[in-house]
């Protein structure tokens, strides 16, 4: 088995974490309050990952250090509205809408570094923008506020994918993904005090999934993604991201019996074609070009 095989497999290991996490996240929600459960959950997954890379922070810059707060506070907007917003939506909906994120990278790009976007990023713009109105826009013209939530952790969240293309190549990649994990966990700490203060949880069940998306979902989730994208193509890595919906969708309909009626069915096989058109056609369009990918 070779390197690029092995890296496609550890991706794909990556986003089945992450696609069974939005319903241990919705299942602490029970438990706990939003600001607390982020706090918890990223502050044990830096403790973890600061202890694997203690030997790196020798390396630490200020420059790396900045880049790693400004990812880390986009990242936590991103995560403060998904995880606010999966408490008033499906599980697969949640999945689906996050997923949106890829599809509006392109777009955002045009603002942040004046890229000029391809026509299948347009496309695929386009089309998810319709699945997602499928899938959030009921009879009568009835917006879902979980779904609207989560819509905004999707554009945090592919901010935070343009700037960490931008600043992992200027900086230490992994002290930057180590220490942004802890820049979302210690302002969910911080922002407890809206919520009454912090608490610790008692519940075993809490626990179970919070060390599960604290270990798997997150410190071993950025550990991998950073080091498997240096042996496999984009073509690859976005062919993997896209199946995150499909597996939260999947665990949703096996574990909690979440169905989706025919619109939102529609809806979420748009939003599939417009992620493959926006990140994985412009990609196959390279290889067959200029076989670099």
């Amino acid at each position: 088995m070779n390197k690029q095989i092995k890296a496609d497999i550890s991706l794909l290991l990556v986003t089945l974490g992450w696609g069974i996490s939005f319903i241990l996240t919705k299942d602490t929600l029970d438990f706990m309050k939003p600001f607390n459960f982020i706090g918890i959950r990223f502050l044990t997954a830096f403790f973890l990952s600061a202890i694997f890379f203690l030997k790196r922070f020798k390396d630490l810059d200020k420059k790396t250090f900045k880049h790693a707060v400004i990812l880390g506070t986009v990242l936590f907007v991103g995560y403060l509205f998904q995880t606010i917003g999966i408490q008033y939506t499906t599980v697969t909906n949640s999945g689906f809408i996050t997923g949106f994120s890829v599809v509006i990278v392109p777009i955002i790009a045009i603002f942040l570094l004046k890229h000029k976007p391809e026509k299948s990023a347009i496309v695929g713009t386009i089309l998810a923008i319709i699945g997602l109105s499928l899938m959030s826009i009921k009879p009568g013209f009835k917006i879902n506020i979980g779904d609207t939530l989560t819509l905004i952790s999707a554009f945090a969240f592919a901010t935070h994918i343009i700037l960490t293309g931008e600043f992992s190549k200027e900086g230490k990649p992994i002290l930057i993904g180590v220490i942004q994990i802890g820049v979302v966990g210690f302002l969910g700490l911080f922002s407890t005090i809206f919520e009454g203060g912090f608490i610790i949880p008692t519940e075993i069940i809490v626990w179970k999934n919070i060390l599960f998306l604290a270990t798997v979902c997150t410190a071993a989730a950025f550990i991998i993604q950073t080091v498997a994208q240096k042996y496999t193509t984009a073509t690859h890595t976005a062919l993997i991201y896209i199946t995150e919906p499909v597996f939260a969708a999947m665990f949703a309909y096996v574990l909690i019996n979440e169905k989706l009626d025919t619109q939102s069915i529609i809806g979420a096989i748009l939003i599939l074609i417009g992620m493959f058109n926006a990140e994985v056609f412009p990609n196959l369009k390279k290889y067959f070009i200029n076989k670099k990918i």
